[in-house]
């Protein structure tokens, strides 16, 4: 076991190296290195034997491990924040897509309970991929993401309900179906409930009793140390490891620590999804992808095609723009990882034919390859619907913060795209300056308060054709686009130039590729990476006295 998981681990660099050269999700590469592993015989090289308990055990510990990291995430306060989006935008979500997958699973003649088991596996999205690419593309607070957010809480709580009602879902217990699931699920409710409460009113003077130490050894080993003491209680009580590792996560997120606690555990998140997505990996078998892979290939599309749809859809019916539309339905359109985990335990209690599991694991892996990229390309589709007149917005600008009144008098003026910190400090200056300026937002609470303010505002997106007329770009000096996100700008910059060719652009980039891509389009860039070395490199001598470097 311990060979194995140290194979696991330095394969798993080299993998994640070579994905991250290409631009590509590590959880996928983590998916390549599983099967690497389990079909290039290395292992045997090693004289290690793989023929026993070795893998699915490294599968449970991966499971046990996810489930903690998503207890300790589980928000309850964001739960309420969102509930309209966790139960109609989750609850239609699921509940289209498990009653396409379970129908199409009936008529090929499988029993009911798992016709509903591949229904909820099919409805389920990869929350880690969908989440993360949000947050590397610095659009995590963006209307998309807190819809992709609300729906998958909805999925997450169906998770954990579902692990409760396998075994008696697929099992043979002696009691009926209907009274072994209402065990279950009081059962589970019960064991939830007291580990939470447990979580905020027993642990905290333990956990006091430890931070008075400030041994920060002393204070992880505390919280992994009573998690794993709570996930070991919900596996004696026949409730599973998973479920425990989940309350033990949760117990210790109702702390008054949670924040220290996040800032100690979550660290090893990185190492737990390895473990798990690589113990998936070494499950697929090449020849049986070989032998289906035109249904694994046409199953992908499908799924990724049809899931997408229907969250556009829901997308849509919750009022959501366009673009923040695209990013929700591309974000949660591949199957997810609690989807393997609902599989790997069923198959304790049920085998699901060689060739389907396959196919599922296959078509989860290539999907969350096709997130990031999916996503990426949200922006110049809603910018192409746009021009075609589909889909067109209607709340580009909303009736309320209509400012054509304030526009008709702006000439020679500034156009500032987006309004965070560094667009606030562009819009003061240039205020302090006596220049003219108009603000390009897609925050209605920012639009309206820079309204109440009096100032020039757009309740709009840059990406948009109409935008950029409302915003008189034609008659403007400079436009600055003051947020970092790169693939908006570069579909701004020629709707700009379309208009007004001499107007002066200023742009953001992290990256010195994506500042050469932006300087080749004729913006003037300010890369934050060489901006902030200057500035560290000037702070660094002048604690020394020394003089700054002509250059």
């Amino acid at each position: 076991m311990f060979g194995l998981l140290t194979l696991v681990l330095l394969l798993a660099v080299f993998v994640s190296l070579v994905m991250a050269r290409l631009r590509q999700s590590l959880l996928v590469g983590y998916f390549l290195c599983g099967i690497l592993i389990a079909n290039s015989g290395i292992p045997v090289w090693l004289g290690m034997d793989t023929t026993g308990a070795m893998i699915p055990q490294l599968a449970e510990l991966g499971i046990v491990l996810l489930m903690f990291t998503l207890g300790i995430e589980f928000s309850i306060r964001e739960l309420h924040h969102l509930w309209r989006l966790v139960l109609f935008g989750g609850g239609l979500q699921v509940s289209i897509t498990a009653s396409l997958a379970g129908g199409i699973a009936a008529l090929c003649g499988r029993p009911w309970e798992e016709c509903l088991l591949i229904g909820i596996v099919f409805a389920l999205s990869s929350t880690a991929v969908s989440l993360k690419s949000f947050q590397d593309q610095g659009i995590s607070g963006s209307p998309g993401a807190k819809a992709a957010l609300g729906i998958a809480l909805f999925q997450d709580i169906l998770v954990i309900g579902f692990i409760l009602v396998l075994p008696s879902l697929l099992g043979n217990s002696s009691q009926s179906m209907g009274q072994g699931i209402l065990i279950a699920l009081g059962k589970g409710l019960a064991f939830l409930a007291g580990a939470a409460l447990l979580g905020r009113f027993g642990i905290n003077p333990l956990l006091h009793a430890v931070a008075k130490t400030r041994s920060r050894e002393l204070f992880t080993l505390t919280i992994i140390g009573m998690s794993a003491g709570v996930a070991y209680a919900g596996g004696a009580l026949e409730l599973s490891l998973a479920l425990g590792a989940f309350a033990g996560g949760l117990m210790v997120s109702e702390s008054i620590y949670s924040h220290r606690i996040m800032t100690d555990i979550l660290p090893f998140k990185d190492l737990f999804l390895t473990i798990f997505f690589v113990s998936v990996g070494l499950m697929i078998k090449v020849d049986q992808v070989i032998a289906y892979w035109w249904i694994i290939l046409l199953g992908t599309m499908v799924v990724f095609s049809v899931k997408a749809l229907i969250v556009f859809g829901i997308a849509r019916l919750l009022r959501l723009p366009l673009r923040p539309s695209l990013l929700t339905a591309a974000s949660l359109s591949s199957i997810g990882e609690f989807s393997l985990v609902l599989i790997q335990k069923s198959n304790e209690y049920r085998t699901f034919e060689p060739w389907l599991e396959q196919m599922i694991l296959i078509c989860t892996a290539l999907g969350m390859a096709l997130i990031p990229g999916s996503m990426l390309a949200t922006a110049p589709l809603s910018a192409w619907f746009e021009r075609k007149g589909w889909f067109r917005s209607k709340r580009v600008v909303p009736a309320q913060l209509d400012p054509s009144t304030t526009l008709k008098s702006l000439e020679d003026h500034a156009i500032i795209c987006g309004y965070g910190p560094v667009g606030q400090a562009l819009h003061q200056a240039l205020l302090d300056a006596g220049i003219a300026c108009l603000i390009i937002d897609l925050n209605a609470e920012t639009a309206r308060q820079l309204k109440t303010q009096g100032h020039p505002v757009l309740f709009g997106d840059v990406t948009h054709p109409e935008a950029m007329a409302l915003a008189k770009v034609k008659k403007a000096r400079m436009i600055a686009f003051t947020f970092p996100i790169v693939a908006a700008t570069k579909i701004a910059i020629p709707l700009v130039l379309q208009e007004n060719p001499e107007i002066i652009i200023l742009a953001r980039a992290k990256f010195s590729t994506e500042a050469l891509e932006l300087t080749l389009m004729g913006a003037r860039v300010i890369h934050d990476e060489n901006e902030s070395s200057t500035a560290m490199v000037g702070m660094g001598l002048c604690a020394y006295e020394q003089p700054l470097p002509d250059h």
